[in-house]
């Protein structure tokens, strides 16, 4: 069973969509037990970190996705990748889950780059990339705040003058900056590939 985590900051209808695309029925569920007892876990996200994370404690969804992300096939997407970070400078300073180390920061305001982020993006695969990111493919943002580059990363773009984690690995633990479900073949070969690690 494949579950998507509804914790009140995730585009569940168009990720729900795209592995439906795939053949995979994907359940919405909202509480610990049923992200424990999951073979596969999404977590997606958009919106503020601030709010994700007070949802994830008052819905008791903290340890589970913790535990998830250590034990079974897991994809964090969006916000969903971010909160999975030590910290993140959004709303004031968020601790975060701190699965990966490192703190998430807003984009410079620069000339010429618009904050948030929202178009196609070059992802250059690097470390454990999956071969969906090989050669360096184009995939969906929408962000304002950036992941660090660290030891996980498996894949970096750059925008706004800085090179950033889009999406980091570690075994059966992916997580990408960038929107799979909205990222038309090359999106749903990435969630073909994690559908099979």
């Amino acid at each position: 069973m494949t579950v998507l985590v509804d914790y009140g900051a995730g585009n569940l209808t168009s990720v729900k969509y795209a592995f439906a695309a795939l053949g995979v029925s994907v359940e919405v569920v909202s509480d610990a037990s049923r992200v424990a007892a999951a073979d596969r876990v999404v977590f997606p996200g958009v919106g503020a970190a601030g709010k994700a994370m007070e949802n994830l404690r008052s819905r008791g969804l903290v340890e589970a996705v913790r535990a998830a992300a250590v034990e079974k096939p897991f994809l964090g997407i969006c916000l969903g990748m971010q909160v999975l970070f030590s910290r993140t400078e959004e709303d004031g300073g968020v601790d975060c889950l701190g699965l990966l180390d490192g703190t998430v920061r807003r984009f410079p305001d620069l000339p010429g780059f618009k904050v948030p982020e929202i178009g196609w993006n070059d992802v250059a695969p690097v470390g454990e990339a999956p071969a969906s990111v090989s050669g360096g493919r184009e995939f969906y943002f929408v962000h304002s705040y950036f992941a660090p580059v660290v030891a996980e990363t498996a894949g970096v773009s750059e925008y706004a003058g800085v090179k950033f984690s889009s999406m980091t690995r570690k075994g059966r633990f992916w997580a990408c900056q960038f929107h799979p479900e909205k990222s038309g073949r090359a999106g749903l070969e990435l969630l073909k590939e994690w559908l099979s690690c």
